[in-house]
């Protein structure tokens, strides 16, 4: 497949009532879990070890994400050996002092053995389960090197540009990027690169825990 790097940001409405296939085969994509915050707004937790319905978030995530993909690994910055445990690898990010999502974003693809690599943050834990089918099915159909996720947002949609599946290519793109910046905004980094947004209609599907009150109000949802 060729990928290009520069194409107008579009949107691709898609249902899951289409039982969409995957387009790409599981055994080319990686799938990431991010938990290299430092878990500000929970007080500096480590957010990934909080529990969330019986399991840590690092590792429910694991769980919803790994029937979608061909191999796994966390990005974790803190409590390698906890992590570790969980059966996948752990990796630091790139670069140091916390730059952000997106030095998980470069970890992923330095690391990564596969053409692709999805990525979901550990604070979200009832994220899609054929997520990455529906990404996936957006990059092939449009030729991009990336997709994310959006969900209706008032008379619009919202960007979830942390729920990103994209090319292993784009590594040297974003870590030019890094060392120019140190850090910046995912979604900023995600449209400047041309990506294709995919819409879930289900918003509350991408719900985020930063705090434990909020973690608190997940659980009694789910």
């Amino acid at each position: 497949m060729r990928v290009p790097h520069r194409r107008a940001v579009s949107r691709c409405t898609t249902s899951a009532d289409k039982g969409f296939e995957l387009v790409i085969p599981r055994s080319a994509i990686t799938g990431l879990v991010l938990a290299g915050g430092r878990g500000t707004r929970m007080g500096g937790v480590d957010k990934g070890l909080q529990m969330f319905a019986g399991l840590a978030l690092a590792a429910r995530a694991m769980q919803r994400l790994a029937p979608q993909v061909g191999s796994i690994a966390i990005n974790a910055n803190r409590h390698h050996d906890t992590y570790a445990a969980f059966g996948a690898p752990v990796w630091a990010d790139a670069f140091p002092d916390h730059p952000g999502p997106l030095a998980g974003f470069l970890t992923g693809l330095e690391h990564v053995g596969t053409e692709w690599l999805v990525t979901v943050p550990c604070d979200a834990p009832l994220f899609p389960l054929d997520l990455v089918a529906r990404l996936a099915f957006a990059t092939e159909s449009h030729a991009v090197p990336l997709a994310i996720a959006s969900t209706p947002h008032g008379d619009g949609h919202r960007a979830q540009p942390v729920f990103c599946l994209m090319h292993r290519t784009l590594a040297p793109l974003l870590r030019e990027h890094l060392q120019a910046r140190r850090s910046g905004q995912v979604e900023a980094w995600v449209r400047s690169h041309k990506g294709i947004e995919v819409n879930f209609a289900d918003a509350a599907a991408f719900a985020n825990a930063n705090t434990l009150a909020e973690l608190e109000r997940l659980e009694r949802v789910a």
